[in-house]
């Protein structure tokens, strides 16, 4: 069903309750809610679920920060996800893990319509959940997680959109790969609010094939030759992009946008090509969850907000700052 990957680590004992008791210390007693909490003991078992396609590299980012986390306070933590990125999937893998009962779960919500029946349950099955990266702290709330750590995606979208217009932009192509995640859809919207536009045709369903992405890319932009701007939801629509550009010869030639950083498009920003990155910071999606689930178990502490992680802005003024963490850290 999609495990990949285990981490499970032990410290030195006095250097890890230091660490712990560092950790707590963090967190201010802010707020609490109605599980009960155990006393200390490390150990605890987390599996994070998450809805994308393996072939989605942005994920390894997030897997280095839950990683670091489960090693500093001595914890497991297990990754999930439907291979193909589908959510009917994904709905049995959650399912799945409720049974198990895993001392903590940390979930994505692509489609609440969908996911947020099996979070619910886990929830009301005693297993404290936190959400992260697609979805909303109002829905992250609503299924009673302890918090949500991620980036407002409509918002993100806007801001990006605003740059845009700022530089002249009045018209773009967005390549959406994330259906039917509605992260893809709120991105684009908020670009075109961003710029004053309608979201209309110009939003492409671009499929997660590379050479696909780039062929309906170069269709678009041959079909609308006054086409301003580009913007893609991340590395998987982004690389393929880059290619579609310096096939067609509009590299650097046309503005263009996109969601997350790795090191292909870190090398684009510089060259000229990327004219600005959207930083999610990846890294804290995953660390913060586990840093939560442990101080919650442990101590009985939990922030009292959802944590927004983004968006950050990336561009070749301060690219020299994370492009060697691009892909591990950023």
């Amino acid at each position: 069903m999609g495990e990949r990957q285990q981490v499970s680590t032990r410290e030195d004992p006095m250097k890890s309750s230091f660490k712990n008791a560092l950790l707590s210390a963090v967190f201010t007693v802010a707020a609490t809610v109605g599980w009960n909490v155990s006393a200390y003991a490390d150990g605890e078992k987390y599996v994070l679920i998450e809805h994308s396609p393996d072939s989605e590299t942005f994920w390894n980012t997030v897997k280095n920060g839950a990683s670091l986390a489960a090693k500093e306070v001595g914890a497991e933590v297990t990754f999930r996800n439907p291979p193909t990125g589908d959510l009917a999937d994904m709905v049995r893998i959650i399912q799945q893990t409720t049974a198990e009962a895993p001392s903590g779960i940390i979930v994505t919500i692509p489609d609440a319509d969908l996911v947020g029946g099996p979070i619910a349950d886990a929830v009301a099955k005693g297993i404290p959940v936190v959400t992260m990266n697609t979805g909303t702290a109002e829905q992250s709330k609503k299924l009673g997680a302890l918090l949500h750590v991620g980036q407002p995606e409509f918002d993100a979208g806007e801001g990006a959109g605003e740059r845009a217009k700022a530089a002249g932009i009045k018209s773009f192509l967005c390549v959406n790969s994330l259906f039917p995640n509605v992260a893809g859809e709120q991105r684009c919207q908020g670009f075109a609010k961003g710029l004053g536009v309608e979201l209309g045709k110009q939003m492409i369903d671009s499929g997660t094939d590379a050479a696909e992405i780039a062929n309906r890319v170069k269709a678009y932009l041959s079909a609308n030759p006054d086409t301003g701007a580009v913007l893609t939801l991340g590395p998987m629509t982004a690389i393929p992009t880059i290619q579609a550009l310096k096939d067609n010869g509009m590299a650097g030639n046309i503005f263009f946008a996109t969601f997350d950083l790795n090191p292909d498009i870190s090398k684009a920003i510089k060259d000229g090509v990327i004219n600005f990155a959207i930083d999610q910071q990846p890294f804290l999606q995953g660390y913060l969850p586990v840093i939560t689930l442990t101080n919650y178990l442990r101590y009985g502490v939990v922030p009292a907000n959802s944590v927004l992680s983004g968006p950050g802005f990336v561009t070749k003024d301060n690219i020299k700052l994370v492009e060697s963490l691009a892909g591990q850290y950023r």
